[in-house]
């Protein structure tokens, strides 16, 4: 389920709620609105809760809806405080959504200029396969890269396929931890500017997903152990078991999470200080709005750092070309007042 169509579920499902509707008629509408994927799992939702199922009983058996929502609607219907959960999912959701959104808009302008820079460079390996000097044969070879016409072409968007692909697959192994590669996590937080900017939205992930859960009054255990598993990274869900342990052992949350070591001594020390405040869910629930204010700060240095590599190598790519094209032209230039 995407962050746009997670927030505009728990938009409408939770304000038809708030203003005392039937959970089968909202469900009914539900079952009429957004992607084939969702219509059917709002409609096995349907025949569940006709039969007398709960409803976080039936989205749990469907991958299709995220655990955090899941989960929100099981503390919700335990307590009494679904619309209100449904209400601030709708809002985490949101902020996740416009995240994504700003950081495509970002990277659309390098983007379109990387595809212009390479529409540039195959037009030049066509032209070089289909025109011809006045002498005949074939024009010189402008690129030094031996391609020329369509096929030339064909072959340079392989290499370029190849190598999106391998980067594509290497950004799918990282997310989907592929042999444990998501140990290297740290590695990468050590990245100047790149590191500390990734770790601030996970941990605002963390953050929001940890004031939501201990605002619906869910216990700390599972609490951590929701909040973790939002972050959608396992180096972080690893930690599940230890922190659980710490805290049935009679650790504090703050002192909990320091175990793992995997989360930075500042956010460590604010979690301490709400926790002496003794208001541990309005103290997280400030602090996962200013970690919230972070994220896009992080979102912005991260697009800002992609969009500059992009543009380097669209200017390194064409630079390349214009030099390559004037080193053969003051060759000939060169050939032609050499003496007979």
């Amino acid at each position: 389920m995407s962050f746009s169509a997670a927030a505009a579920f728990c938009y409408r499902f939770g304000t038809g709620l708030h203003a005392g509707a039937d959970i089968l008629v909202l469900l009914a509408s539900e079952s009429r609105i957004g992607s084939a994927r969702q219509k059917a799992s709002v409609k096995q939702l349907i025949v569940g809760v006709k039969q007398g199922e709960q409803l976080h009983v039936l989205m749990g058996e469907d991958k299709f809806f995220p655990a955090l929502m899941t989960t929100m609607v099981r503390v919700g219907e335990l307590t009494g405080k679904l619309e209100y959960l449904l209400s601030l999912l709708s809002e985490h959701y949101q902020r996740q959504q416009q995240l994504r959104r700003g950081f495509l808009a970002s990277i659309a302008y390098p983007a379109f200029m990387l595809t212009a820079g390479i529409g540039i460079i195959s037009l030049l390996i066509y032209l070089m396969g289909i025109l011809t000097p006045p002498s005949g044969g074939q024009m010189t070879d402008l690129l030094g890269w031996g391609l020329r016409g369509g096929t030339g072409v064909l072959i340079f968007w392989g290499y370029l396929l190849l190598f999106f692909g391998i980067f594509g697959g290497a950004i799918y192994c990282f997310f989907r931890n592929v042999a444990g590669v998501q140990n290297m996590v740290p590695l990468i937080y050590m990245i100047p500017k790149l590191g500390p900017s990734i770790q601030t939205i996970t941990i605002a992930r963390f953050c929001r997903a940890l004031s939501i859960a201990l605002g619906a009054g869910l216990e700390p255990t599972a609490s951590i152990a929701l909040a973790l598993d939002a972050t959608d990274s396992d180096y972080y869900r690893a930690a599940r078991d230890d922190t659980e342990q710490s805290i049935l052992e009679g650790a504090t949350l703050s002192n909990a999470l320091d175990k793992t070591r995997i989360f930075p001594d500042d956010f460590i020390g604010k979690i301490e200080i709400a926790e002496h405040s003794g208001t541990d869910s309005e103290s997280i629930a400030f602090l996962a709005a200013e970690y919230d204010e972070r994220a896009q700060k992080a979102m912005k240095v991260i697009s800002r750092t992609i969009a500059g590599v992009i543009l380097v190598s669209v200017a390194f790519l064409l630079l390349y070309a214009m030099f390559r094209i004037m080193s053969v032209v003051f060759g000939f230039y060169e050939q032609a007042f050499e003496p007979i």
